[in-house]
């Protein structure tokens, strides 16, 4: 199963968040995710959130947060292990310029679409990605297991930490 990170940085009431618009082919097209990627070889999750947020943004994260471990399953797509983090310290400023995969932009957490009626509906996210991003801005969740099942683009199920949940809820 293949490994990758994906990470929120927060700037106190936004998201740096890729617009996924530049590439063809890309399971994400058109979405709203956080920055990441694929680990390489003999990898640890935090050194390739650190590798990847500095080629995607030239940002260097000073302080994170591991929040959750998200599991990938999809009839489509490869299955994946996707390590969460969020950062909240880092030096440098953004460059928005600097991405061949999307856009970057601040990303107000009000403005996430993550609950019905909730945020902007502009910003197309997974709904798997609502489940997560809810666990994130609930801070009172330091770190979790979740399970996405997705057949083509729908998911099917999610189980957050052994129990069956709603995409809604």
């Amino acid at each position: 199963m293949k490994q990758t990170t994906l990470c929120y940085i927060d700037n106190g009431d936004s998201y740096l968040m890729l617009h996924r618009v530049k590439k063809e082919n890309d399971a994400s097209h058109g979405k709203w995710i956080g920055v990441g990627g694929k680990c390489e070889a003999d990898e640890s999750p935090d050194e390739c959130m650190l590798r990847e947020v500095k080629e995607e943004t030239g940002l260097e994260i000073t302080q994170w947060h591991y929040r959750g471990i998200v599991t990938f399953i999809s009839d489509t797509w490869p299955n994946e292990y996707m390590h969460l983090f969020t950062a909240t310290t880092w030096c440098g400023e953004p460059d928005m310029s600097i991405d061949d995969e999307g856009e970057l932009a601040w990303i107000k957490k009000t403005d996430l679409p993550v609950s019905p009626g909730i945020g902007d509906p502009s910003i197309t996210l997974w709904e798997g990605d609502k489940i997560f991003l809810r666990l994130l801005l609930d801070e009172s969740v330091p770190f979790f297991s979740l399970k996405l099942v997705y057949v083509q683009d729908e998911m099917v199920s999610a189980t957050l930490n052994g129990q069956p949940v709603s995409p809604q809820s």
